[in-house]
């Protein structure tokens, strides 16, 4: 049997990452899906090769390695490109999370699953909690990191999934436009509640 698995998605720039830390620092297995979505595509892997087929040798750059760049300006500018990736990515990314999950253990894991709600499927976990701020602050977040300008900014947030969509597959949700004791607290609370909640998982 699978342990019981919460999935963290959020906005670009609602800080997942810093929400995801914090349930590592209480030893919980964080498999993160950005991180594997790198990894499938490492030459030598069979997706790199599945999209170098699909898309051409222009896609690779001098270094043998995928060239990220030059494949967002294709899949942006082609919805039906988008979807041949995904096609190609998807199953990689699944298959790999799964193969980490099986191997991490723990009273339950923290799958870092971006975009959750743009996929629109939800059954391999058991709860989902959302990481919200305003989209202002998104926006704010997103030009001081990123060094974009405003509109570029709110493309970004344009190109996922509403906030509101998000709020309404969340079992949970964590607001972090606070501090950052507000935030640990809070946490800490929600790791009180999974433990609990995989405890009383019928084995």
């Amino acid at each position: 049997m699978r342990p019981f698995r919460v999935a963290l998605t959020g906005g670009i720039a609602s800080g997942k990452t810093t929400v995801a830390d914090r349930f590592a620092a209480h030893g919980v297995p964080v498999i993160d899906t950005d991180v594997i979505a790198r990894q499938v595509v490492e030459p030598g892997q069979p997706a790199l090769a599945k999209v170098v087929a699909a898309f051409g040798p222009g896609v690779l750059g001098s270094d043998g390695r995928l060239d990220r760049r030059r494949l967002r300006e294709i899949i942006f500018a082609d919805a039906s490109a988008r979807r041949r990736l995904e096609a190609i990515l998807h199953p990689a990314i699944r298959a790999e999370m799964e193969r980490q999950s099986h191997a991490a253990g723990g009273t339950y894991q923290l799958l870092v699953i971006p975009l959750l709600t743009e996929g629109g499927r939800r059954d391999h976990v058991d709860r989902v909690l959302v990481v919200d701020v305003p989209e202002a602050v998104q926006v704010e977040r997103l030009m001081r990191r990123d060094g974009v300008s405003r509109e570029q900014a709110e493309a970004s947030l344009g190109a996922q999934a509403t906030r509101a969509a998000r709020l309404a597959m969340a079992d949970d949700v964590i607001e972090n436009a606070g501090c950052a004791e507000d935030l640990a607290a809070r946490v800490a609370e929600l790791h009180a509640q999974y433990r609990q909640l995989a405890a009383d998982q019928p084995r």
